[in-house]
Parts: structure tokens; sequence; C-alpha cells
């Protein structure tokens, strides 16, 4: 056969299988798009202007938590140590090197608009302020709660909306080394969440421990605990995360949510474990859900918030590693999308860390790491999924 033949022979058979791929890589697509399709999830539009710019030079360092309380306000709790002051604080410096920028203070209360309407926060004589403050969430009676992952960290703090301190659980004093069965010391708490009807605290502790603690809510008073699966937790070190290898039987530090929902069931992050466990409100194991399972490093599962429905059909999880928030149905576990992406501009993000809703099923989210800042995502109901992740939900249907 000449040579030229078969060349063309082989280009005419190449492009026969290229326009049976290319034919078949759009049938998927379709289908793909007929499956999102399919199904509705909660929209969103990112608020470019919220909150409104803080006053005197104020800036944030990384921003570790956020809460909503019953008039949703909004607080939100940063790391001032983390504000690069060699650069940023000019105006602290001495002499001054600049008229800006100062550190804000740790806590910050934003109205509904995102007006500033109070801050406070950081060591005092009546407490043990945490070496590393880690999350701010509102209880039932709208008292703050802050928890700490420092080294040290073994305690947390309440306080009353306006900064009041109320309490301290758990003993901040040096001590012996804290581990998961201890009834008096917490281990570098992540966060603390409520149920109201049973006036209980459910404390992710954490980044030293590996559990899901229980107090009432009031008293502080140490009720029950448990490990993954409903296990006795147990603090030996674990391997490194290998997402091909048999689910490991034990929390993986930092366990970094337990929130509690209506319908009696318990959500937590096992975030390097880039999974959910949910449980009933006595520590029995209930299902899992993986998500973004090859993550490595830090994790995919950072925080839960859930709808304000009153079924709270979806639940909203931050994951800082690949920056976006899933829209997962609550129930089922399903994922149904995904937004955001990493990067600065608005509805973008680095270091998702924290989320929570207001009444009006907004979604608030505050970025650790480079991103130290608190963003607000507008409810603007429910529709069909267009895509698997959405990016950068910009007002108008703008991407």
């Amino acid at each position: 056969m000449n040579g030229n033949r078969r060349t063309l022979i082989g280009v005419v058979i190449a492009g026969v299988v290229i326009a049976l791929a290319c034919g078949q890589a759009a049938m998927d697509d379709e289908a793909s798009a007929g499956a999102a399709q399919g199904s509705e999830a909660p929209m969103f539009e990112v608020d470019p202007f919220w909150p409104k710019p803080l006053p005197n030079h104020w800036l944030l360092g990384s921003t570790i938590g956020v809460g909503v309380d019953s008039r949703d306000h909004v607080f939100i709790i940063h790391r001032r140590a983390s504000i690069n002051a060699g650069t940023e604080l000019g105006a602290d410096a001495d002499p001054p090197t600049s008229e800006c920028c100062r550190a804000a203070p740790e806590v910050l209360e934003f109205d509904p608009e995102g007006n500033l309407v109070n801050s406070w926060g950081g060591p005092s004589d009546d407490y043990v302020w945490p070496a590393s403050n880690h999350g701010i969430t509102v209880d039932h009676m709208d008292n703050l709660w802050i928890g700490g992952n420092g080294p040290n960290d073994t305690h947390i703090l309440k306080f009353s909306r306006d900064g009041q301190f109320l309490a301290s659980y758990g003993q901040p004093e040096a001590g012996p080394e804290p581990d998961s069965h201890s009834e008096t010391r917490f281990n570098r708490a992540a966060k603390v969440a409520f149920d109201a009807e049973a006036n209980e605290a459910y404390v992710a502790d954490g980044y030293g421990g590996r559990r899901v603690a229980v107090l009432d809510a009031s008293t502080g008073t140490f009720k029950r605990y448990w490990g993954a699966y409903g296990n006795a937790p147990d603090d030996t070190p674990t391997r490194p995360y290998d997402p091909d290898a048999p689910l490991l039987q034990q929390f993986r530090t930092p366990v970094h949510c337990a929130d509690p929902s209506l319908d009696g069931h318990v959500y937590v992050c096992d975030r390097a474990n880039d999974r959910i466990q949910v449980f009933r409100t006595d520590g029995t194991y209930v299902d899992e859900v993986r998500i973004a399972p090859r993550t490595l490093g830090a994790g995919s599962t950072w925080d839960v918030a859930f709808s304000r429905d009153p079924e709270q059909k979806y639940m909203y999880v931050a994951d800082g590693s690949n920056h976006r928030v899933y829209v997962v149905d609550r129930v089922s576990l399903e994922v149904l999308t995904s937004f955001g992406d990493g990067g600065r501009q608005p509805g973008l993000f680095i270091g998702v860390h924290s989320i929570a809703t207001d009444s009006e099923g907004n979604v608030y989210t505050t970025e650790t790491y480079e991103g130290k800042r608190i963003q607000k995502f507008v409810y603007m109901g429910v529709g069909p999924v267009s895509a698997e992740n959405q990016g950068a939900p910009w007002p108008g249907g703008g991407r």
C-alpha cells in the first residue's frame, strides 16, 4: 500500500475516533447537566458590600469563628496576633510609621445591615483568654462561647452578647496533660454548638482531643462524651491520612465541629478524615459521608451550618482546603452543589473556616490563613442545580 494512502486512511480513522469521542463527551455533558437540573438546592448571591468598612483603621487577622444571635446580629472572632505587625500595623509602631493600621478587638458584632455595633475581647484579670482563640458560637440564650486551640488551651469561655464575662468551663491552669477521657479539662476545643431543648452544649474537642463532649449549657457540668463510630476515644497517634486505606475507627485531629440538629442528630466534622459522622445525641453512630475524600493535609470538612427551615433540610459544609462551601441534603447526606473557589474576590475563599446562617436563610463565612475576612451570601430561594460547583455566586447570575 502506498505510504501516502496509509497516512490518509490513518488520518480519517483518527478523525472518526475523535468525532465519536467528542460526541460521547457531549452526550455525557448533556446527561450530567440533565441530572444536575433534576435537583434543586438553595441559591445564593455574595453581597460584596457587607460588612461596611471598619473604623479606626482596623484590620482583621485570621477570622476563626462566626455566630448569629436571635436578632440576626453577627459575631466574629479573629486573631489579632496573626496580623503582620511588620508591615500592616504602622499606626501601632513606636514611633508610628503611618496612619494605618491597627488590629481590631478580638470580637466584633455587626447588625444585619453590616454596621459594626460593638467590639470587645482579649485578656482580662477576670478570666484566662485562650492563647489561640478558636470559634465563637451563640447559644439559645444569646450567650457567646469561645474555645481555644493553643498548645495549653484546656478551657472554654462564656460571655453575654455584650461581652460580659459569665463563666469558664474546664481548668485553664497548668496541670496534668489532658486526654480524651478527662471530665475536668478540654484539649484544645475547636467549637461549641447547642441543643436548646435539652439545654446542652456540644464541644468539638478538638485539636488535642478526639471526642465530642457534652455539657449542661447553664452550669458547664460534664455529662457524656464519645469518639468516632460511638467508640471510646483513643488518643494513640494515627498514621497519616490515606484516602485508599480502610476508614479510621477514631477521629483524627482536629475534631472541628459537633452540631446537633432539631431532629435529635449530631453532625461531627472529622476534618482531616474528610468526613462528617452522624450520631444520635446519646452518641449512637448513625451514618457518615465522605466529602472530597482525596483531600490531604488539613482535610475537607471544616464546619457545618443548617438551613433555617423547620426541617433543616440543607446542611452547608465549609471546606477550607478546597476553598468552597458544599450544599448537602442533610438527611440523605447527598452533596447537591457547591459554591466558591480559591481567590480573594467576593464570593471566593482563602481558607473558609467557619459558617453560620441567620433567620432569613443567609449564609456567613469567615476565612483563616490569609483570607482574614467575613463574607455574607444572600439567600435567593431554592432553584435548579446548574453546576456541580458554581464558582463565585455573583449578584445577577454573573460568574
